[in-house]
């Protein structure tokens, strides 16, 4: 649970607090977290106490109701330590939480929200399957009403925290005569419950610490009230379900500037300790571009993912905005990473260096919460509609 006193704390006590919390705690238990192959316990526990499940969720749900602009700086924080780290809370703070606040019955609000605050209620977002991936309205898994209750089956893929979860937010076709997106809803499903059984992958290309896993759904039984907004969600399931993924892409794509920031810090540390022809390698011109470039591209996704944040501040997602954040600051996380891990010589590819580990870490943002090429195509199809109507750019493009 939260200590009772952070929410008594200024949001700049709290930042400070985070940040010694990154500094002292996180960071130095990274290698640890390597060779156990996951998240020490110990640190989830404190994770919880700090608050840091609870970022995003209302205080009159148990939670510190930090305002997006404040979660993204927060995110800019624990993200300068491993973005594992951020895998065991992010789809409580963003996904899952974000649904049900907006979409979901008082009663469910009030069950699952402080439950889930105080990181004592793991949610999983079960949206993926095999064949229902960026164009999520061709899922599959089904949940048939019998009497007063739903039966599910089908199966789920890519799941972020599967392995964890004490529930899953279920997406479902609940109507099966309703091709597309109007079929689906989505449920509240307990991980213990008879015929629900998750398996984690054998191999991670990076987050091997927190795998993503897959949730299998055999005639598993809910009682019709754990419909996400009750009978009235019926059928609104991807509509619930974009307000989750719009918060968390954000989340993502400050994500991506915390880890460059991290990767500069340590690269910086590293050419100006290292000598070669008899000076630090700091003082070779072609280091100092490859330093320069850098920075100037972490400084841009930054104000982005700001910007991006401050208008979601005012009232409306502004998806355009958040799709072209977690694009370009994702495709920059990569290109930082790649370019220091360069710089590191022998080191990039032997030894326990933290810039290898989060290369291969940042490289998966590029596909989490939307891939880069289906963010290219949505900005260019909304341009392309926008300028159709009155040869202006989305409001959410202009300055």
């Amino acid at each position: 649970m939260i200590n009772p006193e952070i929410f008594d704390f200024t949001f700049d006590a709290y930042r400070k607090l985070i940040a010694d919390f990154t500094e002292n705690e996180l960071i130095p238990a990274e290698n640890e977290m390597v060779e156990a192959g996951a998240v020490p316990d110990r640190l989830v526990k404190r994770m919880a106490e700090v608050g840091l499940f609870g970022i995003s969720i209302p205080r009159r749900y148990g939670g510190l109701e930090w305002s997006m602009e404040q979660q993204v700086l927060l995110t800019l924080e624990f993200t300068r330590a491993s973005c594992v780290y951020r895998s065991r809370f992010s789809t409580v703070i963003g996904l899952c939480s974000q649904a049900i606040l907006d979409h979901g019955t008082e009663d469910q609000r009030a069950e699952l929200l402080p439950q889930m605050a105080a990181g004592e209620l793991v949610t999983a977002f079960a949206l993926t399957e095999e064949g229902a991936g960026s164009d999520a309205a061709q899922l599959t898994t089904s949940a048939v009403l019998e009497n007063s209750n739903y039966v599910i089956n089908g199966d789920k893929r890519y799941i972020t925290n599967a392995g964890w979860a004490d529930a899953f937010v279920v997406f479902a076709r609940t109507d099966q005569s309703i091709p597309g997106a109007k079929g689906v809803s989505a449920l509240i499903v307990d991980a213990t419950l008879p015929g629900v059984s998750t398996s984690l992958p054998t191999r991670m290309n990076g987050h091997a610490e927190a795998p993503v896993g897959e949730i299998h759904l055999n005639n598993v039984s809910v009682p019709a009230s754990t419909m996400l907004g009750g009978s009235a969600g019926e059928g609104q399931g991807l509509t619930m379900a974009l307000r989750g993924i719009n918060h968390a892409r954000l989340h993502v794509a400050a994500t991506c500037v915390g880890q460059a920031t991290r990767i500069l810090e340590e690269i910086t540390r590293h050419v100006t300790g290292r000598e070669q022809f008899n000076a630090p390698l700091s003082d070779l011109g072609a280091v100092q571009a490859v330093l320069g470039e850098c920075f100037a591209e972490v400084e841009a996704a930054r104000a982005l993912v700001m910007e991006g944040a401050r208008s979601f501040d005012e009232g409306e997602v502004p998806r355009h905005r958040i799709a072209a954040a977690k694009l370009f600051a994702s495709e920059m996380a990569s290109r930082v990473a790649d370019k220091c891990l360069q710089l590191l010589g022998g080191e990039g590819i032997v030894g326990n260096h933290p810039i290898p580990r989060m290369w291969r870490d940042v490289r998966a943002l590029r596909i989490y919460e939307g891939s880069s090429p289906i963010h290219e195509r949505n900005l260019a199809v909304a341009m392309i509609r926008q300028g159709k109507i009155d040869g202006r750019l989305p409001n959410s493009y202009r300055v």
